[in-house]
């Protein structure tokens, strides 16, 4: 294995260790409730994790397996668009199922790519 390629899964380790300290710790998320509105495809609020994979707006597709895809797939995750075990790194068909069915309900265009207009939405 190259030291490029051992320095990234190292980092990844790192960061993905710390967040779930942090989600076990209950520091990330909310409390839970049986009235949480976040049960729902809405968005409200409720417990949410962190994401932290990607930072940016780059158009992200069908096939593709890299960070953007997983912080969209976190996002679509944490608004119950797609199940935590959905969650990858691969932009496949539950993850495009998933995106279409956010950007119907966000007035998009249900396209199934994660563009500008659907990251901001996401993010919001």
């Amino acid at each position: 294995m190259n030291a490029h390629i051992l320095s990234h899964a190292v980092r990844r380790t790192v960061v993905l260790t710390a967040t779930a300290g942090l989600l076990t710790a209950g520091l990330l998320t909310g409390a839970a409730s049986a009235d949480s509105p976040a049960a729902g495809h809405d968005g409200a609020a409720g417990p949410r994790a962190a994401c932290a994979y990607y930072n940016g707006t780059a158009l992200t597709v069908y096939g593709q397996r890299n960070a953007r895809v997983s912080q969209a797939q976190c996002l679509l995750a944490n608004r119950r668009y797609l199940p935590w075990g959905d969650v990858t790194g691969y932009f496949g068909p539950k993850t495009r199922a998933a995106v279409k069915k956010f950007q119907s309900q966000h007035h998009l265009t249900a396209d199934g790519k994660v563009g500008k207009k659907t990251w901001k939405a996401l993010y919001a």
